[in-house]
């Protein structure tokens, strides 16, 4: 009989002072058996990773409240044994791959010494050899060039680069169980097919258990034996994979089977003026070396990048993490230095000081990948979404509430919350909050960087339709930087696909999915129909 790793048994947990505590979990129940994948899936603020949080007790102490039930690993009572125990057990035994690896990370460190601190303590590994085994890790989870990438501060990489961090520190100390928390959210379908791969021959290779937290059930039917699915925090519902996806019971499971990103682009104008104008667009980083720090030579991560963009139009950049999607879409803000020209509305932005792009800040917006990064936590959500307002509109306190509550509704979120602050809101409630701030000054360009890589599909596909119901009303443009392609698919009329910083491919999106003509093109596409 196969032995029994992990146990919740009637787990039920709070948040909140003691005279308002409020249950956010109710009565949880799960078992996962060695070298058995259990799929937790459920909407974002559904409350999978109230659970795996804690299962390492890893919730806010004073705030959060452990009401009922017990968590067992190994016989061990977690929420009753001691901190020694549980240091013992956290990033040794069980693993975990957080959902957003900036915050996750330490930025003062580079990547590499935070893989070796993990193995100096966890195994008492020595310097060289964990160094060693450090650059390994790092190259096992897809990472180019890892030499130089084990030397860079997380900053210093892509989304899809820090996520991969993360999954090499989880897995360094082949952990018992491993606990993954949306670990492919910001990775490209390539890699991401890389390391569900990864995570299955480690797992048959050390009999290890996993519980695997997602909102994409694409990724679910691949690697997950049982699935658990839960609803305003209950298991609504738990069964074998492929018996749950055949003949779902309850109307909610349904309901996620069903909510795949769908439909066609907005129609669109083909007299359409040009918005934006991108010629020869080159983004190269020096690398100095030597007594004098000479330039030597450059990480090429953009070049000869060309594109025209029309007004009511969507352009999707796609191509895996680290081919400098999020470099050219930080270029055409003017947020990096660059060569070439970017032009808008037949204005040439490159000799622009900060004074002089100022009004151009209001018409061109952004939405980045990761929103616990780019929300200040310092600030309310009322100041988050208003703060753009404020800059460049003269308009009352009332107007500007009444404004933030409008978007608020628009982006499906309760106004009776802008008060709250980001770190109140599930990660995908975090999203919808910066696609609000960026559409409240109702620009004619948004730079949309991975927006609903971190939404469950049922947002995610409400998120899509609202985009597409703005660029229908105020003809509004995008630049859609993703990985996912059904969702490219859905939203942009024309697609650029990059690798290692050049455009491989590009044409008509419809065309260029249906009958791709380069290597690369039809692996990503044959890929995303998995």
């Amino acid at each position: 009989m196969t032995k029994t790793v992990l146990t919740i048994d009637g787990l039920s947990v709070g948040f909140g002072r003691k005279e308002s505590i409020e249950a956010v979990t109710h009565d949880v129940s799960l078992s996962i058996k060695k070298g058995e994948t259990l799929a937790l899936v459920g909407e974002s603020g559904s409350g999978k990773s109230v659970t795996a949080n804690a299962i390492l007790k890893l919730l806010p102490q004073g705030s959060s409240h452990y009401l009922s039930g017990s968590i067992t690993f190994d016989e061990i009572d977690i929420l009753s044994c001691s901190e020694r125990q549980l240091r013992g057990v956290r990033g040794g035994r069980i693993g975990m791959i957080f959902q957003e690896p900036m915050v996750s990370l330490n930025p003062l460190h580079k990547v590499g010494k935070q893989l070796v601190e993990t193995l100096s303590i966890h195994r008492g590994m020595r310097q060289k050899a964990a160094e060693r085994l450090a650059v390994e890790w790092l190259r096992k989870v897809g990472i180019r060039y890892p030499e130089q990438k084990v030397n860079a501060y997380p900053h210093e990489l892509s989304g899809g680069e820090r996520q991969r961090v993360m999954i090499a520190m989880a897995l360094i100390n082949e952990p018992e169980l491993l606990i993954a928390d949306e670990p492919t959210t910001a990775l490209d379908v390539s890699v991401q097919a890389q390391i569900l791969d990864l995570l299955k021959e480690l797992q048959q290779e050390f009999g290890m258990a996993m519980l695997f937290i997602t909102h994409d059930l694409s990724i679910v039917r691949r690697i997950a034996d049982s699935v658990a699915v839960m609803q305003n925090g209950k298991l609504v519902e738990q069964g074998e994979c492929q018996q749950l996806f055949q003949s779902p019971k309850h109307p909610y499971t349904t309901k996620l089977i069903n909510s795949d990103p769908s439909g066609s682009p907005v129609p669109v104008n083909e007299q359409a003026e040009e918005l934006l104008t991108v010629n020869n667009l080159r983004v190269w980083f020096p690398i100095t070396g030597g007594l004098f720090k000479r330039v030597v030579s450059h990480v090429k991560a953009v070049t000869d990048m060309a594109f025209t963009l029309k007004q009511g139009y969507s352009i999707g950049l796609v191509g895996e993490s680290g081919s400098g999607k999020s470099t050219t879409g930080m270029a055409i803000l003017k947020l990096l230095k660059s060569e070439g020209s970017v032009s808008y509305q037949g204005a040439e932005l490159q000799g622009l000081d900060r004074t002089e792009m100022l009004p151009y800040r209001s018409k061109m917006q952004v939405v980045f990948q990761d929103p616990f990064s780019a929300l200040n936590p310092r600030m309310s959500v009322a100041q988050v979404i208003g703060e753009g307002l404020r800059v460049h509109q003269e308009l009352t306190d009332d107007e500007i509430d009444q404004r933030i509550c409008e978007v608020m509704r628009e982006v499906d979120l309760d106004p009776e919350t802008r008060h709250r602050y980001p770190n109140e809101f599930s990660g995908g409630q975090r999203q919808r909050i910066a696609i609000a701030r960026a559409l409240i000054l109702k620009p004619e360009f948004i730079l949309l960087d991975e927006p609903t890589s971190s939404l469950d599909r049922t947002v995610q596909a409400q998120v899509l339709d609202l985009l597409k119901s703005l660029q229908e009303k105020y003809k509004l443009s995008y630049l859609f930087i993703s990985h996912d392609l059904s969702v490219v698919r859905s939203l942009c009329h024309y697609t650029i696909v990059m690798k290692q910083g050049e455009i491989v491919e590009q044409g008509d999106t419809h065309k260029l999915f249906t009958q791709p003509k380069q290597a690369y093109t039809k692996q990503l596409v044959e890929l995303s129909l998995l």
